[in-house]
């Protein structure tokens, strides 16, 4: 199921598995009520959300150019700054949200992403004061692409249109790289030293909590993005491949899928609106004994529970006989 949050806000599913989120929410009470929608029926499920520093200035450009109250904005702006301080938190993401809405969590709850993989920090500050010297030295103007490009050192085409190429920080900054310093101008703004001059077109500037900072009256220290290595459609594929390998020699593999394409060719539909290959292997690696076990797995919704359970079930009992 795939809507957007008002459509998806209006929909009475109790047993969604999954919520995400791939735009910035407003709030942290959007937040909070959006993810609620999973695991109503009581069973664990998980929320996901993806986020970068162009969707903090989108968000803060709609607000700046609404037509809603100065006192309003200001309130908007508070709860968008406590949505990012709960995105870029190292702590536990209960114990974050429920002090939002003035309850207390011990924290470590063993369930969310920071408890299960506590976050690398590092002493940021070297770099933090690099970045927010970049801003004021080119004009505290320019969005976080230009001023990373400053940093490394690249003559682009706009660093060299702007002269930035002769400023004190071009190239100062290689000892990170460009995914390194988007996390650093992401946490400078989510903390407060940076802010998005909507009047610039989301250029960075300054704000007053930069100050002790840049002049060495305080320290910061950062969270460490985990690195990722993308897969190659080879590599992909070969893992893929490896996944069902053991599967295809296997009896039972072969007779769940002859009775997924009876079932598909009663229906004329492909094998996968019955079940994906996923779900199909789940079903072998498990072999639920009941309609209740079957409900278990992932990809058997209640729909296709009622609808292919049985036959599935038939399947798998009459090889345990």
């Amino acid at each position: 199921m795939v809507a957007t949050v008002a459509f998806g806000m209006g929909i009475d599913k109790p047993n969604v598995r999954f919520v995400a989120h791939l735009d910035l929410p407003k709030s942290m009470e959007g937040y909070y009520q959006e993810t609620g929608r999973a695991g109503r029926d009581g069973l664990p499920a998980d929320a996901w959300m993806v986020y970068g520093l162009g969707d903090v200035v989108s968000m803060r450009q709609m607000l700046e150019g609404s037509d809603t109250p100065e006192e309003r904005k200001r309130l908007e702006q508070q709860k968008l700054n406590a949505l990012l301080g709960y995105c870029e938190s190292t702590a536990c993401r209960h114990q974050t949200i429920l002090r939002y809405f003035s309850e207390e969590h011990p924290g470590d709850c063993q369930q969310c992403d920071n408890c299960l993989h506590p976050v690398e920090t590092w002493d940021g500050t070297e770099a933090a004061r690099m970045a927010l010297s970049c801003v004021y030295r080119s004009g505290q103007r320019f969005g976080a692409g230009h001023l990373i490009d400053i940093l490394l050192g690249k003559a682009t085409a706009q660093v060299t249109r702007f002269q930035h190429n002769t400023l004190s920080t071009f190239g100062i900054g290689q000892s990170l790289n460009q995914a390194q310093w988007s996390s650093v101008f992401r946490q400078l703004v989510a903390a407060g030293f940076l802010e998005a001059d909507m009047e610039a077109y989301g250029g960075l500037r300054l704000t007053a909590l930069a100050r002790p900072l840049l002049k060495g009256e305080t320290n910061i220290w950062l969270r460490r993005d985990p690195q990722t290595s993308k897969l190659s459609k080879a590599e992909r594929a070969s893992r893929h491949k490896e996944a069902f390998a053991g599967a295809n020699d296997d009896p039972l593999w072969q007779a769940l899928k002859a009775k997924r394409m009876e079932l598909a060719r009663e229906q004329e539909v492909p094998p996968y609106v019955i079940f994906h290959d996923s779900t199909l292997l789940e079903i072998l690696n498990q072999r639920p004994g009941s309609l209740t076990e079957m409900s278990r797995i992932s990809g058997v919704g209640a729909a296709k529970l009622e609808r292919y359970g049985d036959a599935f079930l038939e399947v798998l009992e009459e090889f345990a006989r």
